[in-house]
């Protein structure tokens, strides 16, 4: 109206003056709301652009501006910044933030490329889950590809090379405020745009709700696993134990009670290999399998491990010797770094492989009632307890340099080989499947000697020790597909192109064999480096080793500088690790001259890097943290969790059940490392103190924040 007021009286004598004046009016106008909008831009960029350990990430509805691709000049340098935050350690790491230390660690956060190292269709179909949630993949694939479009423009933005792994969750918390342009794909398969519409997603955490925490009452009580317990409300199931991976229609949000007699602190590591407290391990069978071995032994409130005594005639070092004559190409240690072992019993291949520098992970099965996984846990072990049937295992394809199966009583032959079939998955290339047994049937080894034959696995060795009354065979994993062409019979036929060897959730074993790697930007295509120098050494068909190399020296200044030094853990009572959402496996890298092992968990809608922690010489395993963990209670010393709950982006139907999860994985006086946006870390604060958890350390700045918490013995 203005406007047009001006217009008319132009036409008037004196409209020139009127026309000078409108378009200084308007001009100033512009000048005003330019200065506004650059004023806000610039302020937002140089909190970013300060804030040394953490770095926040751009939304993805924010909008880009074309002048951010460049890095500003009042930008400071990666090492100016080092050296700054290395001078103000000694001042920061004594601050009181909530009544206990407050810690800024040292070392910029490197730009995590790692969604780049995974294969996308990898990442698309790892998390399958069944026929019923094929529409949540598909939705959860796309978040996926959006996840990869946001980190593309978050770099273009920062221009820095820094940044953090939380680029994976960033949007989760999104204002109700903010608008989306909607596109949908027309007819002619091109896209046109809906119009705009609200995204409106809800916190984390509801912020009114209110906790009251009650006992699991469970037959399991306080050796409570929910997801392989199979409770039955009749009373009437007597083998509720023997199922295999079934959640309840609702994570539990009850805590697991601590055992009858209470729960001691656990013998430090490295006497923990010779003996753990009997209560922590108390069970109702244990005691009368204890008194019918002799490799257990019980001594006052102990159990006690003699050395080299096991199962075995004549102990597991001879055992061991007699696998490396039998096989001189096996050396433990160096070319063999990572093995599986299926079936726990007395840990004593674990425990011997590990002072020759072999990871050995455990796969207890949960038809073992006295729960010997548990006593391999409490010993310091890696394990994971879990029921070998139908289901593929949580693991990749072609990542075990060895698979071990000692006094194995698997009919590996029944039901068409299946078994057999997820061993050669799970093995790498030329990788060793060693199989020892007594009184084995000759019906038995007839069938399986048919079933190698079938997959082209080559014999080594089949030899019976005199002094271990064992018979020891060592089969190995053809390197090339050649031999594949060879058979008579195409059965197990070789699997289809579009089949994903990684897919691993509630996937059923498949009866067919993965073809062998032969390009060399393939996975799996050579061996890997001999250990140590396996953990630095990236083959070639990682793309992007240089990201990975500053990865690891990110995740070294941050263990060295901030978590062995300024959180007041007594590093000496850590061994069991879990690292709730790693990604290349930098933080485990930083704690190997530490007495500690490391359960790597990538997350299933994560992208796919558990191949590269593998091929590094470290442990790993997928899971969706929708559900719990497969392992007892009381399981692990300090559990890590960097921008998991961020990660989450709202699929668990109720995220506080991961706080109920980690109470169950942690033992009394156990800790939690929490790295998160502060939106998140203050709820969970507030969850934790109903826990009765001790907040020991709190730092944020902007919008990121730190968490150090223990738990205690508080039970309700």
């Amino acid at each position: 109206m203005a406007i047009s007021r001006f217009g008319r009286q132009a036409k008037r004598s004196y409209g020139f003056c009127v026309k000078i004046t409108a378009v200084a009016v308007l001009g100033l106008c512009f000048i005003l709301i330019w200065s506004f909008f650059s004023s806000s831009s610039s302020s937002v960029a140089s909190q970013r652009s300060t804030f040394g350990e953490f770095s926040e990430s751009v939304s993805a509805n924010s909008e880009i501006p074309s002048h951010k691709k460049e890095p500003r000049k009042d930008q400071v340098s990666e090492e100016d910044k080092k050296s700054k935050f290395e001078s103000d350690l000694a001042e920061k790491d004594k601050k009181r933030v909530n009544g206990s230390h407050s810690f800024v660690s040292v070392g910029e956060h490197k730009k995590d490329d790692n969604t780049d190292l995974a294969k996308k269709d990898e990442e698309k179909n790892r998390g399958s889950v069944g026929s019923d949630d094929k529409k949540l993949q598909k939705e959860e694939g796309e978040e996926e590809e959006e996840e990869v479009n946001e980190k593309e423009e978050e770099e273009a933005v920062d221009g820095e090379g820094k940044a953090n792994e939380e680029s994976e969750g960033d949007g989760e918390l999104v204002d109700g405020d903010q608008e989306a342009v909607e596109t949908v794909e027309d007819e002619s398969g091109g896209s046109k745009s809906r119009g705009k519409k609200k995204k409106e997603m809800g916190p984390l955490f509801d912020p009114k709700a209110h906790y009251s925490w009650k006992l699991c009452i469970t037959r399991s009580k306080h050796n409570y696993v929910p997801c392989i317990d199979m409770e039955s409300a009749g009373g009437r199931m007597q083998s509720y134990r023997h199922h295999e991976r079934s959640c309840p229609k609702t994570p539990p949000m009850c805590l697991v009670p601590l055992p009858q007699e209470g729960y001691g602190t656990p013998v430090k590591w490295p006497e923990s290999k010779l003996k753990v407290l009997y209560k922590n391990v108390a069970h109702p069978k244990l005691a009368a399998f204890v008194k019918s071995q002799s490799w257990v032994v019980e001594s006052g409130e102990y159990l006690t491990f003699p050395p080299n005594q096991t199962e075995l005639k004549g102990g597991i070092m001879h055992y061991l010797e007699s696998i490396e004559e039998m096989v001189p190409d096996i050396e433990w240690g160096k070319n063999i770094r990572i093995v599986l072992e299926i079936g726990c019993t007395d840990s004593s291949f674990a425990a011997t492989l590990l002072e020759k520098d072999v990871l050995t992970l455990t796969l207890g099965l949960k038809d073992d009632l006295v729960d010997l996984a548990q006593v391999a846990l409490e010993r310091g072990f890696p394990t994971v307890v879990s029921h070998f049937q139908n289901k593929r295992l949580p693991f990749p394809s072609g990542v075990f340099d060895a698979i071990h199966c000692g006094e194995c009583r698997i009919l590996w032959h029944s039901n068409g080989g299946k078994l057999l079939l997820e061993m050669n998955r799970l093995l790498r290339p030329g990788g060793y499947f060693i199989l020892s047994t007594q009184h084995d049937s000759i019906e038995a080894e007839e069938a399986m000697t048919t079933l190698t034959a079938s997959i082209c696995w080559n014999i080594l060795a089949h030899k019976t020790d005199e002094i271990g009354e064992v018979g020891v065979k060592i089969y190995q994993k053809p390197e090339s597909n050649d031999i594949y062409e060879l058979r008579r019979k195409n059965h197990p036929p070789l699997c289809k192109e579009n089949e994903n060897p990684d897919a691993t959730w509630y996937v059923p074993i498949k009866s067919c064999l993965d073809t062998i790697p032969s390009a060399i930007e393939q996975r799996g295509n050579e061996w890997p480096a001999e250990w140590p120098k396996r953990l630095d050494t990236f083959p070639e068909w990682i793309t992007d080793r240089e990201k990975l190399i500053a990865d690891t020296e990110h995740w070294k200044a941050i263990v060295d500088k901030s978590y062995l030094k300024g959180m007041d853990i007594d590093w000496s009572n850590i061994r069991n690790i879990m690292d709730m959402k790693a990604i290349n496996g930098g933080f485990a890298a930083a704690l190997t001259q530490q007495n500690v092992w490391v359960m790597n968990v990538v997350p299933m809608h994560a992208p796919n890097t558990l191949p590269i922690i593998f091929e590094r010489g470290l442990l790993g395993i997928y899971h969706d943290w929708c559900e719990s963990f497969g392992t007892y209670p009381r399981s692990y010393d300090l559990l890590h969790a960097d921008h998991l709950f961020s990660r989450l982006k709202n699929r668990c139907k109720q995220p506080v059940a991961i706080v109920v999860e980690m109470d169950r994985l942690l033992r009394p006086g156990g800790w939690a490392i929490l790295r998160d946006k502060v939106e998140i870390l203050d709820p969970l604060e507030g969850i934790f103190r109903t826990l009765h958890w001790e907040i020991r350390m709190t730092y944020n700045q902007d919008k990121e924040g730190l968490m150090c918490v223990q738990k205690t013995p508080w039970r309700p």
